[in-house]
Parts: structure tokens; sequence; C-alpha cells
């Protein structure tokens, strides 16, 4: 059975983290799951992958709203990175935001996959993987 490589969550809230760790466990379409607690972590995981694509996540599911460095600030970043050549990562909004200027900072973002609010459940992450699931 196909399955994705690496899937990188990216929310200070470990709860959250917890339940999205079960969602993926009990689809079993993910190899490996990274945890971070700020977008600083996870741009420096992403930034000392970059040439060992992969190591790189097929998915990233971040939240806009932690400490540190918020979800934003990493798209920000992100944006500067130059991925390997043929590598595509998906990014996903995961917030508890319905604010309309969350939703209209979410469009500087063209890269984005989608802007989902909290809470998901295991519908919609099976959604997300089979779309990034090789046919």
């Amino acid at each position: 059975m196909n399955k994705i490589k690496n899937v990188c969550v990216v929310d200070d809230d470990e709860l959250f983290q917890f339940v999205m760790r079960q969602h993926f466990e009990r689809l079993e379409l993910v190899e490996k799951i990274h945890k971070f607690t700020d977008g600083e972590q996870a741009l420096n995981y992403i930034k000392q992958n970059l040439n060992e694509p992969d190591n790189l996540p097929d998915l990233i599911l971040l939240d806009v709203n932690m400490p540190y460095m918020d979800g934003w600030q990493f798209m920000r970043e992100y944006m500067k990175l130059q991925l390997p050549e043929g590598k595509h990562i998906k990014v996903y909004v995961l917030t508890s935001s319905t604010h309309e200027s969350d939703l209209q900072r979410a469009k500087e973002f063209p890269s984005l996959a989608g802007y989902l609010v909290k809470p998901i459940g295991k519908n919609i992450i099976k959604e997300i993987l089979t779309e990034l699931l090789p046919a």
C-alpha cells in the first residue's frame, strides 16, 4: 500500500497534535509524523533537509496562532526557500480563527493548499492524504 512519507504538524497545542497523530495512525497512510510547536522549529527542519528531498514533508498542517514564530511568519520565510526540483509540499493552514482578516491574509500566499477551521475530523484528513497519495 502506498503511503505518504512525511507529514509535519506545526501547532503549539499538544492536545491537537495528539489528536492529529491518532488520525494519521488510524488511517495508516503516513510513514512519519513530525511535530513542531512553532514555525521556527518546522522551518529549521525543512532547511536542514533541503538536500535530502525524501526527508522533506509532503504535507504541512500549520497553525496560525503560535508563540514565537506564528503561521504567517512561517509562510513568509517558507516562500523564500528553494525546494529541490520536483519536490512539492502541500501546506494547509489549520486554525480556530474564522476572522475575515485571517482569510484575507491567507490569500497573500497562493502556495497555500487550503484554509481549514479547527476542529477537523478524520474524514477531512483522509481526503487530504488521499489527494497526496501517488497513483
